[in-house]
């Protein structure tokens, strides 16, 4: 009872706070995407202790072409998640593959536009948050070839893999945690 009077009291404290303060609560890392609703008297958190080394895999195409890819927003809850208890990854400790339908997201706004005639991509914002935020966001050459994509037409910060599936499993026999979409 205490637990969730106390818990009411905190929620509605960060309700009643400033938009700016509320706004890097719920994006302690990346800003402006994947936001988080802060719970204090959750019992599991993240472990300062561990190191996170994470593969999230990328398949699926968002809903629509003029908004970000929810997969992809994903991986900034992660950070902003394990940010709001100090827990930051190494560069280079969360890594992205983008396979399947999911491909088209990372390419330039000319290439995205041509494909899906939305006026520019949504996620080279996100992807560049990201970035900053030490992820590395890669993308499946294989999937480029099937999905008739020019690994010219690649934004500039994203890396070419061979394949989507000797990422993940080289990764994985390393110690990384695989999150699917």
């Amino acid at each position: 009872m205490v637990v969730r009077s106390g818990l009411a009291a905190v929620m509605m404290m960060l309700m009643a706070t400033s938009g700016a303060m509320a706004a890097d609560l719920r994006h302690p890392v990346v800003q402006g995407y994947g936001a988080i609703s802060p719970v204090p008297a959750a019992s599991e958190r993240p472990d300062p202790a561990l190191r996170y080394r994470v593969l999230f895999s990328i398949t699926k195409a968002g809903g629509s072409a003029d908004q970000v890819n929810p997969a992809l927003e994903k991986v900034a809850r992660f950070l902003n998640l394990l940010g709001a208890d100090g827990v930051r990854p190494k560069p280079g400790d969360v890594v992205v593959i983008v396979h399947g339908p999911a491909t088209p997201l990372v390419t330039t706004d000319a290439a995205y536009s041509a494909r899906t005639k939305a006026a520019k991509n949504p996620n080279l914002p996100l992807i560049a948050a990201l970035r900053a935020a030490g992820v590395s966001v890669r993308v499946c050459s294989q999937a480029l070839v099937g999905n008739t994509i020019d690994p010219a037409a690649v934004a500039k910060n994203v890396d070419i893999d061979v394949s989507a599936l000797t990422t993940m499993a080289t990764l994985q026999l390393r110690g990384w945690a695989l999150i699917p979409d």
